[in-house]
């Protein structure tokens, strides 16, 4: 590993790479993909899979993603693991340098794939260190300078991450949104077929994208449910004039109250609907705006596929994904809700139902991309929901 020696002059003349806190702090290491700078919030994640999904997931945006497992790159990359059109996060940090894909699937080294798409990063650090900073701190504020000459400029870079504003109060649902309705029919990938497309839906959710993942999608398409795909600023009625026997609230990246300025409003209008609604993560902090909850920004955060949630209508215990650095305040929720889920890490609120009105949501990621596949279920209880209300 290579250890700090001057905040200003790199250890050795190798260095292709810093990292570069808002606090002065300097990581130096060697240089991924992309050769630019890139400024972020620097959060971490302990998932041991899935580092291609998590990368392309758009509830990532504005984040720089420290990967606490040390083996990154051993399955490669494909064009068939993108949870979006493009990477969504910042960048990546991570301990060791990419690790060879050995993999059927591989189609392309992580390295040539971050060149491809323009994203930064950063190996040859100490992940363990700087996760211990992220837990005593918080997430703070960092730039990621990839420069194959060597050179960098320390106080430069500081200044840049001290002045970026931050996640908090930051609307980002709208940059990763579609911008024009479509229509999703592709059902989850097995080994045998791949991806193959729903024949005979037997109902028609209209899912609203504040960032979606496309297995989220592909999710709601296996349970029988044409989509249709809505942009994060489409009005109620725009929604309704589609006639949908369900509706769904994604997951998305940003502060869930500056997104709610324009959301709220609509999800209050589809709650009293009657019609069914489903959120998960960014829809799911916006359905407790709408009922008159709070939310508020996490020390830390919660990103990994270990997340132990205790689901409270059937009393087990469901090892889940998650990614989210803004939370429900449990204490806020009111009177018209029930709790249906809480983390058994920091018992944390991580699902309600609202008790007069066809409607639920859960903080954690069902889909299962990267993770456990314990919370599938919610999606069969989702159409249980349609076809009840039908």
């Amino acid at each position: 590993m290579i250890e700090e020696k001057s905040p200003l002059t790199p250890p050795h003349k190798d260095i292709t790479a810093a990292l570069v806190l808002a606090d002065g702090s300097v990581f130096w290491g060697y240089g991924i993909g992309a050769a630019k700078d890139i400024v972020g919030e620097v959060c971490f994640n302990t998932s041991l899979t899935g580092y291609q999904e998590i990368l392309t997931d758009p509830s990532y945006a504005g984040q720089i993603i420290t990967f606490t497992f040390p083996h990154i790159g051993n399955i490669g990359t494909n064009a068939e693991d993108m949870e979006s059109h493009a990477p969504a996060a910042r960048g990546l940090i991570i301990r060791e340098d990419i690790t060879t894909p050995s993999n059927f699937r591989s189609q392309q080294h992580l390295n040539d794939w971050c060149k491809t798409q323009g994203l930064v990063g950063i190996s040859g650090i100490d992940t363990r260190r700087l996760t211990h900073y992220i837990r005593k701190n918080g997430a703070p504020n960092g730039v990621i300078s990839h420069q194959p000459d060597g050179v960098f400029n320390i106080p430069d870079l500081i200044k840049k991450a001290q002045s970026w504003a931050g996640l908090e109060g930051m609307d980002l649902a709208a940059q990763v949104s579609c911008t024009e309705p479509y229509v999703w029919d592709e059902i989850r990938w097995t080994l045998e077929d791949g991806y193959q497309k729903l024949e005979t839906p037997k109902a028609h959710i209209v899912a609203v994208d504040y960032g979606t993942k496309r297995n989220i999608l592909r999710c709601l398409a296996t349970i029988g449910a044409k989509i249709t795909v809505v942009p994060a600023t489409a009005t109620a009625e725009e929604i309704l004039a589609y006639k949908p026997d369900g509706i769904f609230l994604s997951n998305g990246p940003g502060d869930p109250a500056a997104t709610g300025e324009y959301a709220i409003p609509v999800i209050q209008h589809l709650l009293n609907s009657g019609i069914p609604l489903f959120g998960i993560c960014l829809g799911y902090q916006m359905m407790a705006l709408a009922i008159g909850a709070k939310t508020r920004k996490m020390h830390q955060g919660h990103r990994g596929a270990n997340h132990p949630v205790m689901d409270y209508n059937t009393g087990k215990v469901e090892i889940t994904s998650m990614n989210h650095g803004f939370m429900v305040d449990k204490d806020s929720l009111p009177d018209t809700a029930k709790v249906s889920h809480i983390s058994l890490f920091d018992q944390t609120l991580c699902g309600f139902e609202i008790k007069d009105k066809p409607a639920f949501c859960v903080q954690h990621h069902p889909e299962a991309s990267p993770g456990p596949q314990d919370s599938h279920y919610l999606f069969d209880r989702f159409m249980e929901m349609i076809e009840k209300n039908a």
